[in-house]
């Protein structure tokens, strides 16, 4: 089968190749599956670049979250069949034509969620639901966050509304807030342009914005802790500018915020299996009404992964960029 691999760390463009290797065969409590469409991650190509918290032995696979059609079950798997529909999220080695997952790892979905949902329903929706549920914040309560313009920004901004909590959004390019109005999120201030502090603080209309969610890293870090209130939270999500975080000390002496970090897979994995249930349910009843949108920008085939990558990072774009086998 053809999969991409790397052999080194590096920029994905560029240390990205397509290999035939032997179709895996799937052990006790596992499932072959063969690969419909996948989609990038942000942390996808900091694994290959060898950024993140997970760096796999060479020659290394790449993707972790795809939908996909159960081909082969290993011994003692229940409860899935040969020609059902799966998605996962954290299933490492999913840019290829099959891959192996655990069973317990596996979601059947529903005729009525088309392909390029079900791709990207797991990782990012269930990140952004978690990470909201993890800010203990009551319907009317106030947050920010910057990268409002991402994938997790976009969601973020949905779920929280459907909860009630407002949610102000920072964008780095004016034309970003025309992007997501379009897309039905409101609350959108653009760093770009004079005085966006004061819009922020009128949006707010005077309100403590308890809680801040910084994707971006730099002098951004800083500039959302500036607009908490006193004991307020930052929640450290990623890094996309710098990963090192510029923060005045007054602002943390002296408003006693919080700072942490959060690490999607390392929450999921230590949280109930009951809580898991219920986040995913909230997912899909959102999904259903129309209040969650998981739109794609574009489809790449295997050997197109190099120019998808790349625009994984262009400006202005609004859904997730796919890759198709």
């Amino acid at each position: 089968m053809r999969a991409l691999m790397h052999s080194k760390f590096g920029d994905p463009a560029e240390v990205l190749t397509i290999e035939n290797i032997p179709v895996p065969d799937p052990g006790p409590g596992e499932v072959r599956v063969r690969t419909l469409l996948s989609p990038i991650h942000n942390h996808d190509l900091w694994t290959i670049r060898g950024s993140y918290g997970f760096k796999p032995e060479f020659p290394a696979r790449s993707g972790s979250e795809a939908v996909g059609i159960v081909d082969a079950m290993g011994e003692g798997v229940t409860g899935l069949e040969i020609g059902q529909r799966v998605a996962t999220g954290g299933t490492f080695g999913v840019w290829a034509e099959y891959f192996i997952a655990k069973a317990a790892a596996l979601i059947p979905v529903a005729e009525a969620i088309p392909d390029e949902v079900a791709a990207q329903l797991v990782s990012m929706p269930f990140s952004a639901i978690s990470l909201v549920e993890s800010l203990n914040l009551e319907e009317g309560d106030w947050l920010v966050q910057n990268a409002a313009n991402g994938a997790v920004g976009r969601l973020v901004a949905q779920l929280a509304a459907a909860r009630g909590i407002n949610v102000i959004g920072l964008v780095r390019r004016s034309a970003g807030v025309e992007e997501l109005s379009a897309q039905g999120i409101g609350n959108i201030v653009a760093t770009d342009t004079e005085g966006w502090v004061d819009q922020v603080h009128a949006i707010a209309a005077g309100a403590p914005i308890i809680a801040g969610v910084d994707s971006v890293g730099g002098s951004a870090s800083g500039e959302v802790l500036s607009l908490l209130a006193e004991n307020g939270t930052l929640v450290v999500f990623g890094a996309m500018q710098s990963p090192v975080m510029e923060i005045g000390s007054g602002a943390v002496i002296f408003k006693q915020v919080t700072i942490r970090g959060f690490w999607g897979s390392k929450v999921s994995a230590s949280m109930p299996a009951e809580k898991r249930r219920e986040l995913m349910g909230e997912l899909f009843k959102h999904l259903g009404a129309g209040d969650l949108t998981l739109p794609v920008e574009a489809i790449f085939s295997l050997e197109e992964a190099g120019a998808a990558t790349q625009a994984n990072f262009a400006p202005g774009r609004v859904g997730k960029i796919m890759l198709r086998p």
